[in-house]
């Protein structure tokens, strides 16, 4: 939910979202890194939408870091925070995290947990542009 809105810099967006088993595509139940990427797009429409009143368009992203795994069965908090205004971009620096793993067992297929502290999956700095 925005903390408030505006086109100014401290602006923030959180989404949540749990990550089915349909999207695992390696040995784990890992997901690919694109799959952070995609839901990056989507705070970032958000933000723009919010921020502009247009979807805006991403330009580029920078620093993109994939430190630790995500995988099916997680949920995901992603944060995007609006640092810098200009005439008609804005950057973006942006995070998954995850909030909750499964944790299943045979006594219990279905087991999960809240994670304490999360665990910060992926990273990165993005630049939209809205029109003017």
């Amino acid at each position: 939910m925005p903390t408030k809105t505006g086109k100014d810099a401290g602006t923030r967006v959180v989404h949540r979202r749990y990550v089915p088993y349909s999207h695992a595509h390696y040995a784990g139940n890992l997901v690919d890194g694109a799959y952070s990427l995609a839901l990056f797009g989507d705070v970032a429409t958000e933000m723009c939408i919010l921020t502009d009143g247009d979807e805006g368009l991403f330009a580029s992203y920078s620093d993109v870091q994939f430190r630790e795994p995500v995988r099916a069965g997680d949920v995901l908090e992603v944060v995007c925070d609006l640092v810098k205004v200009g005439t008609r971009s804005r950057v973006l620096e942006l995070s998954v995290a995850v909030v909750a793993r499964g944790n299943a067992s045979v006594e219990r297929p279905g087991a999960a947990e809240m994670l304490d502290p999360p665990i910060v999956a992926t990273t990165a700095t993005g630049t939209v542009v809205v029109p003017t």
